[in-house]
């Protein structure tokens, strides 16, 4: 650094200058940069505290207002559907054994109530950090302890092979052109959506469901995860159960090939 002669202050560097503006560019800069995060978080939060799971709710309550939706208008629905069925008989002409031949019909696709003694199954989770209650088995993975898609369709299997005449799971009837899907952690049936403890629900001979139920292998390998992590298994019978007739669209659709222009 220079000085000169008489004892004036010093001049600064060229060097010295030029690090003081690049210091002044350089404290700028951040301040404009987090200016700029700042307005970015603002504008995408729109209000919303975005480090929490606000929005979660909001979405499971959309899809239980929905789900309720749908339980109404399937009521609207059955009651619709049972003007119909009287009207028609008024109307149609019918001999007795005809009719007896309709109403057969309508039992066997399902639609009409059903009662007698039944079976229930009931399946659940299990609890979130369970650890393995036998020795020697491995920690489980996440997917060790919820209820999959196969695991209900084993149970719903094993009891139409035990013989069942109906089946009711959670609180729809099931015909033949039920799916039982999972999404994720939850159930889709016929339009509705379930969370677990699912019960399935079948009427017909109690002591060969209960054999069906034994035989399937599936089942035993889904006792295994039971019995190794605690997922739920609960199996009990009733004297007397009546499932509701199915209240759904009984129309099929199906996939349709696009028509090229």
């Amino acid at each position: 650094m220079a000085t000169d002669s008489g004892g004036s202050a010093p001049t600064p560097s060229p060097r010295a200058v030029s690090r003081t503006v690049a210091l002044r560019v350089l404290s700028a800069g951040v301040f404009a940069l987090a200016g700029l995060i700042f307005w970015m978080s603002f504008d995408t939060a729109k209000g919303v505290d975005i480090r929490s799971d606000d929005p979660l709710p909001k979405l499971s309550d959309t899809i239980r207002t929905k789900n309720t939706r749908n339980g109404q208008l399937e009521n609207q629905l059955t009651g619709v559907r049972d003007d119909v069925d009287r009207l028609t008989r008024q109307g149609s002409g019918l001999s007795a054994a005809e009719q007896a031949r309709v109403d057969a019909l309508n039992r066997a696709a399902g639609t009409d109530p059903l009662t007698g003694p039944s079976i229930e199954v009931t399946l659940n989770d299990a609890p979130p950090n369970a650890t393995p209650l036998v020795p020697g088995v491995p920690d489980p993975q996440p997917n060790d302890l919820v209820i999959h898609q196969q695991d209900l369709q084993a149970v719903v299997n094993a009891l139409w092979q035990g013989g069942a005449q109906g089946i009711r799971v959670m609180d729809q009837r099931l015909i033949s052109t039920s799916a039982v899907r999972c999404v994720g952690n939850t159930l889709i049936l016929q339009g509705r959506v379930y969370s677990p403890p699912y019960r399935i629900t079948a009427v017909g001979d109690q002591a060969k469901l209960r054999q069906a139920l034994n035989d399937s292998p599936a089942i035993q390998n889904y006792l295994q995860y039971v019995t190794a992590y605690g997922l739920g298994w609960k199996v009990a019978a009733a004297k007397k159960t009546t499932l509701p007739g199915y209240t759904g669209s009984t129309a099929l659709t199906y996939a349709q090939p696009v028509s090229r222009p």
